[in-house]
């Protein structure tokens, strides 16, 4: 699994120009899943991205995690993160989980995040989104179960 975490003041995601899900402070994830992964990927990034230390403390430091500040998620499916740019201008995305497999693990990690005790808000699965995020620093994480 590859997940995009962006520290928002806010974020919504919209479908058909209905906001599905929107949270003040926390984190926007972007969620891609491959081929490969199973529920151990699942649990394994929710637990680093639920006890990520990245807002700051009284001295304007990066110390305190996401439930330290009340911070919610929201998740959102993502298989681009998968594609593959090294041939040509058209990326493929045969490393793209097919639905079969992500929505299971999709939703198995917005679970695990909510079993840690998060609010989750999420958008639709294979829809066509429109995400907006007011971004907090910024600060952006690319986080990879194969490198964690």
């Amino acid at each position: 699994m590859r997940a995009v975490v962006t520290r928002v003041k806010s974020a919504s995601v919209t479908i058909e120009g209905q906001i599905h899900g929107a949270i003040d402070s926390g984190f926007l994830v972007l969620l891609g899943i491959k081929t490969e992964d199973e529920a151990e990927q699942a649990v394994k990034l929710a637990d680093k991205i639920c006890g990520l230390r990245v807002f700051q403390d009284d001295q304007g430091q990066m110390n305190l995690s996401l439930g330290e500040v009340g911070g919610k998620l929201l998740v959102i499916s993502q298989f681009t993160l998968y594609g593959n740019c090294k041939k040509g201008r058209r990326p493929e995305f045969l490393s793209a989980a097919r639905p079969e497999t992500a929505i299971p693990l999709y939703e198995r990690f917005i679970l695990e995040c909510k079993n840690r005790g998060f609010q989750v808000e999420t958008g639709q699965f294979g829809a066509s989104m429109q995400v907006a995020s007011v971004n907090d620093g910024p600060v952006t994480l690319i986080l990879d179960t194969e490198t964690l």
